[in-house]
């Protein structure tokens, strides 16, 4: 399902990825509210394309649906060979598509949060809520895998696809929607830190083999005594790689500018609408990076509307 629009000469071309709901959905609606032609992009079409119809009926009529599926090359294929038909170039990617990583003890929609549930919630502060939501997820050895394919591989497979088109713009733009859980003081392992941190030395290569000792060591029920971090592991593992191959890029790529940003503990179906800022709140966070003004900071990381450390 794609729309057919009209599309000016000087319009500038977002894509979103994980579009239909929560933070993504709240991403596109500001950046369509700011000038974009926004493509939203979703796994499921029938939810992608409601999306496309609630911001609609706000009156985006510049929002265009695009099937994707991250973790899948023909579907990344198939977006990267539209826009290049379609635009001949991309302005802004936004990488918001993500999973938690884990196993969820029931249905993670906000319906099936009972009344209950949010009356606690709503007493806890944030490490309290953290605690509520490890409580109620499992980690297996088949979430990690498919976290990491998810989380890293599948941004970094949609990356590469889509550079060439960022390239072609004047000001082209990656937004990697990372957390503070990838903030490497979470991890215990001091030579792991340092490593991810040296990122004038640190190859793409090297974070595969990083990532590959990660799946071995929770495999074998060592990630705690190898020092990786605790609880909720695959995210975090996923999301300090994640900033880390973004820093290698902004490195690789000084004429892009390629940032990370922390939208903040949100209430969306990831989180089990545990958190404590609206969609809304997250998604200006995650588009303030986008509009940040033409030849600013790269290889950077947000939080609160501000930079902050990777550390």
């Amino acid at each position: 399902m794609e729309g057919a629009i009209s599309i000016p000469a000087n319009t500038r071309v977002a894509v979103v990825t994980g579009g239909n709901k929560g933070i993504g959905l709240e991403v596109c609606r500001q950046l369509a509210g700011n000038g974009f032609t926004v493509v939203l992009t979703a796994r499921d079409e029938a939810r992608g394309g409601a999306a496309v119809e609630k911001l609609g009926e706000l009156g985006l009529s510049d929002v265009i649906f695009h099937q994707l599926e991250i973790t899948d090359a023909s579907s990344i294929g198939r977006l990267a060979e539209f826009l290049k038909t379609r635009f001949g170039r991309l302005d802004i990617l936004v990488n918001n598509a993500a999973i938690g990583g884990v196993q969820y003890a029931h249905d993670t929609d906000y319906g099936s949060v009972t009344t209950e549930e949010k009356e606690t919630l709503s007493a806890m502060d944030m490490d309290q809520r953290f605690g509520w939501l490890w409580e109620n997820c499992r980690e297996t050895y088949d979430t990690a895998k498919k976290g990491l394919r998810t989380n890293y591989y599948g941004t970094k497979q949609v990356i590469e696809a889509l550079l060439p088109l960022l390239q072609a713009s004047s000001d082209g733009r990656i937004v990697n929607v990372s957390s503070h859980f990838g903030q490497l003081r979470l991890f215990r392992n001091e030579e792991l830190k340092r490593e991810l941190n040296d990122i004038d030395n640190l190859t793409e290569e090297r974070l595969d083999e990083l990532l590959n000792m990660f799946l071995k060591d929770f495999e074998a029920g060592t990630v705690d005594s190898r020092g990786w971090p605790k609880y909720f592991s695959t995210y975090k593992v996923a999301k300090a790689t994640l900033n880390a191959y973004s820093r290698i890029l902004a490195r690789e790529h000084p004429e892009l500018r390629v940032n990370c940003v922390h939208p903040g503990y949100v209430k969306t179906d990831l989180t089990i609408h545990s958190g404590f800022l609206t969609p809304e709140e997250g998604g200006s966070r995650v588009a303030m990076v986008a509009l940040l003004p033409k030849g600013g900071v790269t290889g950077a990381f947000f939080e609160d509307f501000k930079e902050s450390s990777f550390v």
